[in-house]
């Protein structure tokens, strides 16, 4: 198998990924095992590939040389199952492939692929790929830049809570206001049903981490290295109470060590798998701003916590309000309405469930913002003669709303407040911190 010993690799792969595959199963996952380790997070030619011709094809090709001219022969050959691999040659130049291939060859070596694969049995971590039930569903939103796989360590309830999760976020040189603001949102959050993302640094992050399990709530680390080496060195307790407690996640396979690059494109997860990202604290050149520019271009909400006018520490915060809509939040209720779990997780019918295109333009609506329908169509994916009719078909099965500005998605109904329910002040500081 890719010139190793099969039952070598069998064994290895069975052991972060499961034992119930057969061997076509294994070669995906033994293929894109080695392909995080050959692609640097986010490369865009090596997911344009592996979507068209599949992994294992697109490993052998690194592994036999093939030139430029033989990826794109076999890519206008026909891409699996619904991959358009002539439209994705079309839209690959030939320079461009040729600089990935360079870019990769160097780092085509079947020992590290192994070494890296007894190093997470070793250590127990999980190999899970896009076809595997639980992926997040926001990676999604990533196209070309989504990871070709994750590596993960710790429990499997925190990463299957990845669809109901906030991110909290800040700056590493956090002061004592933000680090008491991120203690309270966390706890807050985790109080109302959230699981808590962030990236295990100094400061907020680390903060957020830890309110949440002294809260007895899951949290999910993303890190910039394998998930065998814990960073910072100073989180090493911190990050082994979220492997017992929650998941430590990471694209890159273990013994890879964290660089500035990869710091940035960790944020960009962090971002695409929560339903709203929250920056506590940063100043005005913050690295948590990076995660919040991710959010944003993703459309996800994105709110901020205001700090005192004079603090540079806030900086950053207060300009996202300023400069890039964010919304200023205050509490946990204010950061729980970007987002509320009852709109996540709002049923909806049988008949629409199984329905792909009308479950891609219910996902492209909003409960708050009118949207047209060319922006629908946009969204979604779709053609916009293909938007209208289904906008048309949900509108008879008032599952959206169309007004003068545009389409809507209606919320859940809200709850009245029980008699003699104390205030919502009352309550938060009622709330445990």
């Amino acid at each position: 198998m890719f010139g190793l010993k099969e039952a070598e690799v069998a064994g290895l792969v069975r052991a972060v990924a499961g034992d119930d595959l057969d061997r076509a199963g294994i070669e995906e996952r033994f293929a894109r095992a080695t392909w995080t380790g050959i692609a640097e997070p986010g490369d865009g030619a090596a997911w344009l590939l592996i979507a068209a011709l599949g992994a294992p094809r697109a490993l052998a090709g690194i592994v036999e040389r093939w030139t430029v001219a033989e990826f794109l022969a076999a890519l206008r050959e026909g891409g699996v199952g619904n991959r358009n691999g002539a439209g994705i040659a079309a839209g690959m130049s030939e320079a461009d492939l040729g600089q990935a291939i360079d870019r990769w060859q160097p780092r085509l070596n079947s020992g590290n692929a192994l070494i890296a694969l007894r190093q997470a049995a070793r250590f127990g971590a999980r190999l899970r790929i896009p076809s595997d039930e639980g992926w997040p569903e926001g990676l999604a939103g990533l196209d070309a830049n989504a990871p070709l796989a994750l590596w993960t360590r710790g429990t499997t309830e925190a990463y299957l809570s990845l669809g109901r999760s906030m991110a909290l976020v800040g700056a590493r040189a956090a002061t004592g206001y933000g680090e008491h603001v991120t203690m309270e949102a966390s706890a807050g959050l985790v109080d109302r049903g959230y699981s808590i993302v962030s990236g295990a640094a100094y400061g907020i992050d680390g903060m957020a981490h830890r309110a949440a399990l002294a809260s007895h709530g899951l949290t999910v680390a993303f890190l910039a290295g394998g998930v065998d080496r814990f960073y910072p060195s100073g989180h090493d307790a911190l990050l082994g109470r979220i492997v017992e407690a929650g998941t430590v996640i990471s694209e890159l396979p273990c013994g890879s060590s964290p660089t500035r690059w990869r710091f940035l494109q960790r944020n960009r997860l962090i971002a695409a798998v929560s339903l709203a990202t929250i920056v506590l604290e940063a100043g005005w050149r913050s690295g948590s701003l990076n995660t919040a520019g991710h959010a944003a271009q993703l459309g996800r909400p994105l709110g901020a916590v205001p700090g005192p006018v004079t603090s540079a520490a806030s900086a950053g915060c207060h300009r996202l309000i300023r400069e890039f809509n964010a919304v200023c939040v205050t509490n946990p209720d204010e950061m729980a309405e970007l987002a509320p779990l009852a709109a996540a997780f709002h049923e909806t019918p049988a008949i629409v469930r199984s329905d792909t295109e009308a479950t891609r333009v219910l996902d492209a609506l909003s409960t708050r913002a009118p949207r047209s329908s060319m922006d629908v169509a946009s969204r979604s994916g779709l053609s916009s003669a293909a938007t209208q009719a289904v906008l048309a078909r949900l509108l008879l099965d008032d599952l959206v709303r169309e007004t003068d500005r545009g389409w809507l998605k209606p919320g859940p109904p809200k709850e009245k407040p029980a008699k003699n329910a104390p205030a919502a002040g009352e309550q938060d500081r009622a709330a445990p911190s």
